[in-house]
């Protein structure tokens, strides 16, 4: 059973379809949850991002069990259904502030990797989701110097929130595992044992 949250804590925020969640989405939890001093690590599965309009995506209700079975052993790793339960668009500034509503006092931590941190300026309402976060964890050691410097002078708070969370990098993604499934390439060590059994129970992926 997850830890229960109270106002005071300090919560970490790690959206995405996850499609499926792999072990590069548990390494920046983990890291997160012990760099931040964070109490726990609210999943936000997204039903379908907007910037996913018109991609295929595997059913919510696949993504959720996988999730479920990926976090099950770590009780500071929580499942969040605020996009689950709500209308779309789903952009993550109204997630926000979905989760301020229900934890009002306490700490909020979006996490993200890099190439996020890049595009951020690209978001919807990109300075309102920064009001929202009492801080942003970003996965990886070096971002280009030119895309933090054009962040700082369109965002100037940007750069008391940031924080790099140094952690093994793990170039891997969910739609390059879909693709190793599909084409019959090995894929086992990209992903928890229990969601490589449902993929593999299920034949998700498979072409």
């Amino acid at each position: 059973m997850g830890r229960v949250i109270t106002v005071q804590n300090r919560i970490g925020i790690l959206g995405g379809t996850f499609d499926p969640l792999h072990l590069g989405h548990l390494i920046l939890a983990e890291e997160a949850l012990f760099r931040l001093t964070l109490d726990c690590v609210l999943f936000l599965l997204t039903p379908c991002p907007p910037h996913k309009t018109g991609q295929e995506i595997t059913p919510l209700e696949h993504r959720l069990k996988m999730l479920k079975l990926a976090i099950r052993d770590q009780p500071a790793f929580q499942i969040s259904r605020v996009d689950i339960e709500r209308s779309p668009p789903h952009y993550a500034v109204d997630s926000l502030i979905r989760i301020r509503e229900i934890y009002p006092q306490a700490k909020v931590f979006y996490l993200m990797g890099e190439d996020s941190l890049r595009d951020l300026i690209h978001w919807h309402e990109p300075g309102r989701f920064l009001q929202q976060c009492d801080g942003i964890g970003v996965m990886r050691r070096v971002i280009d110097s030119d895309s933090l410097v054009e962040l700082q002078r369109v965002f100037p708070e940007i750069e008391q929130k940031v924080i790099f969370l140094r952690a093994p990098r793990f170039d891997i993604s969910s739609r390059e595992i879909r693709q190793r499934v599909a084409q019959g390439l090995p894929f086992r060590y990209f992903l928890p044992p229990a969601v490589y059994q449902y993929i593999l129970r299920t034949g998700l992926y498979h072409a």
